[in-house]
């Protein structure tokens, strides 16, 4: 959560379509991917890129508690009746790469672990897609 904090526009490449995560999990720099749709969105926000991307009325930081309520009341918006957080989206985001067929050290390096086994724990393979998988045997 202290990445969307902590966001700077200095810290996103438009060009390059990548967004620097400073001193997030761990203590570590990684570079993520910036979508298109998220590019436009972020570059809708703001005529003035300063500072951080995300501010409060008052052009402080969001608290923790406040960027887990606006997740919230969207997921409430969106009629998602589970009970939704910011590391829930962390989970669907693992879990959405590793469905695509994006290799698991890449979703690694991308949630910033260490340590593949706690990636793994991230991603949640459903049966539908076990059932994809072509037996060597065949």
């Amino acid at each position: 959560m202290s990445e969307v904090i902590n966001l700077k526009w200095n810290d996103i490449d438009f060009k390059r379509n990548i967004i620097h995560i400073k001193q997030a999990k761990g203590k570590k720099d990684r570079i993520v991917m910036l979508s298109p749709k998220l590019k436009k969105g972020l570059q809708s926000l703001s005529e003035n890129k300063e500072g951080l991307v995300f501010k409060t009325t008052r052009k402080g930081k969001y608290t923790t508690r406040t960027i887990q309520m606006i997740i919230q009341n969207a997921a409430k918006k969106a009629g998602i009746k589970k009970k939704v957080s910011p590391h829930t989206l962390r989970h669907s985001f693992a879990t959405h790469l590793l469905e695509k067929g994006t290799d698991i050290r890449y979703i690694r390096d991308l949630l910033g672990h260490s340590n593949i086994s706690t990636t793994l724990i991230y991603t949640k393979v459903s049966n539908k897609d076990l059932s994809k998988i072509k037996s060597p045997l065949d």
